[in-house]
């Protein structure tokens, strides 16, 4: 652990009392205070607890998205906190959030590469072909936008300003489906299976230049308002079960060691270990945080 400002002790000093005190020499040790750190698609989700977990950590937070309501983050303030709402997809929204960034904090430190989505397809329905649950342009094309076009965007605008000061971090949000594969989610995979290669191919680019490049790959998550039944329901369809076989399936040790889906929290926790110091030698690499789930 870090230096710690109260003596003798630390966490065990009687003179640390509240949770909160504890809970903020905890936070010290990742020397975070004041970094400037955007988080694109974090209104709700992995996005939103990793705008959290830095705002604990005492980062200035920028988090952006395509919701107009403003996510609800404890500790939150007008000093540092910003929402910006922006389509990743759009080069000049992205452009206007980073400028919007450095206006309010001066630069940009971290990048948390998070906003994506999911349109469960299969490549060739049997049942029903060219029906709803089979795979067609439009679907290809706006999750390719949304999960490779948003990163480039976001990763380019704020690797100009890391290149610049020659340090910086940026974060690309996988998936252990991109490392594995996954039925019935054929093109979700392959975007996020391009984002670990982007990841690798940019840490040869810009390690040179003071610029560490990582990438997190979570696997089965607890619920969150992402998890809408009708994802479940197409889920469910390319898989040839219900969606209440599909909900159990989250559970089962068969499916993930642990036996149980992992927590908001604990994909944040690494994020923000990954942005600090404390892992400056760690480059070009993908963790996977999945309660050793694999496809086999």
């Amino acid at each position: 652990m870090g230096k710690c400002s109260v003596p003798a002790g630390c966490l065990n000093n009687p003179a640390v009392q509240s949770d909160k005190e504890r809970t903020k020499i905890m936070n010290t040790w990742l020397n975070l205070e004041n970094k400037v750190v955007i988080v694109t698609g974090g209104a709700s989700g992995i996005g939103k607890a990793v705008a959290q977990e830095f705002i604990h950590q005492g980062a200035k937070v920028v988090v952006c998205d395509m919701s107009p309501n403003v996510p609800h983050l404890d500790d939150a303030t007008d000093d540092n906190f910003l929402y910006v709402v922006t389509n990743v997809t759009d080069k000049k929204d992205v452009d206007d959030m980073v400028q919007q960034t450095v206006d309010k904090f001066g630069t940009v430190d971290v990048l948390v590469n998070n906003a994506g989505i999911n349109i469960p397809r299969l490549l060739v329905d049997p049942k029903d072909a060219g029906g709803q649950y089979e795979l067609d342009e439009a679907v290809w094309d706006k999750v390719c936008n949304v999960n490779l076009k948003g990163v480039f965007f976001c990763g380019q605008a704020a690797a100009r300003i890391m290149v610049e000061k020659g340090e910086g971090v940026l974060i690309n949000m996988s998936s252990e489906s991109g490392l594995e594969g996954s039925e019935g989610q054929s093109v979700y995979a392959a975007t996020k299976n391009a984002v670990n290669s982007l990841t690798r191919s940019w840490a040869k680019e810009l390690g040179k230049l003071g610029v560490r490049v990582v990438g997190v790959a979570p696997g089965i998550l607890e619920a969150t308002g992402l998890r809408t039944i009708s994802y479940e329901t197409a889920l469910a369809y390319t898989r040839g079960i219900t969606v209440d076989d599909l909900r159990a399936g989250y559970s089962k040790t068969s499916t993930t060691p642990l036996g149980r889906s992992g927590k908001l929290t604990e994909v944040a926790d690494l994020v923000a270990y990954l942005a600090s110091e404390k892992a400056s030698y760690i480059h070009g690499v993908t963790y996977n945080v999945a309660g050793g789930k694999t496809r086999g």
